[in-house]
């Protein structure tokens, strides 16, 4: 029988607590990826979050997908204490509760793009005729119902986006988490993209966390937190 997950708080969909995350290079060498950070966001809203290089974006995404543990302090997720959650749970709970978009798209090539989405469901285990109905209704949402029995390789850059986001919608996320996801598009399609992910957060009332250093986004989101040295810039 699987173990029924501790829900710890539901207002907020995240908070951390003085998270550090520490990590050792060499003979004693230490770098601080993120240095006692304290984050709270609502749900129901688009973030982004921004910062040089290093400054420990995409480790403040790892640590709140359980991809990777903090080195001391908490985070807690969707209402879900992380450091609670074994590692068998946390692939559970990222199944079921998480979207993620990458700046590389991720997708398999060999797969159409109607497989590409509908796999995340079989995984789940969920039954035919429901894989069917959500896998389409994604592809429906990022405007490429047309385009469902093409592969990758004979899609547009955009479409590909499009194509990983509708992946990442299959499971009814309740946060997503992107990583530089328009950094290899150009402006106009940037634009098409963060655009999509406005109206995918409104349709859909889900909280979107994107770490981003392209100035676009600027115009599409909520709030933008500025990250430097591991800590949130005041």
């Amino acid at each position: 029988m699987a173990t029924r997950l501790a829900v710890t708080d539901t207002k907020l969909a995240i908070v951390t607590e003085d998270l550090w995350r520490v990590y050792k290079i060499g003979n004693n060498i230490e770098v601080q990826a993120l240095r006692g950070l304290n984050l709270e966001i609502e749900p129901g809203h688009f973030i982004a979050l921004k910062g040089r290089s290093g400054s420990g974006k995409t480790t403040l995404l790892n640590c709140l997908s359980g991809l990777d543990r903090p080195t001391s302090g908490s985070a807690r997720v969707l209402g879900y204490d992380l450091s609670e959650m074994n590692d068998r749970q946390l692939t559970r709970w990222r199944r079921e509760q998480l979207g993620f978009i990458f700046q590389s798209f991720g997708l398999l090539p060999t797969l159409s793009a109607y497989e590409n989405v509908e796999l995340m469901l079989r995984i789940k285990g969920a039954p035919a005729r429901e894989r069917h109905k959500r896998a389409m209704y994604c592809l429906d949402l990022v405007g490429l119902r047309k385009w469902a029995d093409h592969r990758p390789y004979e899609l547009s850059g955009g479409q590909q986006q499009r194509v990983a986001i509708a992946r990442s919608l299959a499971n009814e996320p309740r946060l997503m988490l992107a990583d530089e996801p328009t950094g290899e598009l150009d402006s106009e399609t940037a634009r098409e993209i963060l655009g999509l992910f406005q109206t995918i957060v409104d349709e859909e009332q889900i909280t979107m966390l994107m770490a981003s250093h392209d100035p676009l986004v600027d115009d599409y989101v909520d709030m933008i937190l500025q990250l430097k040295d591991g800590q949130l810039a005041t």
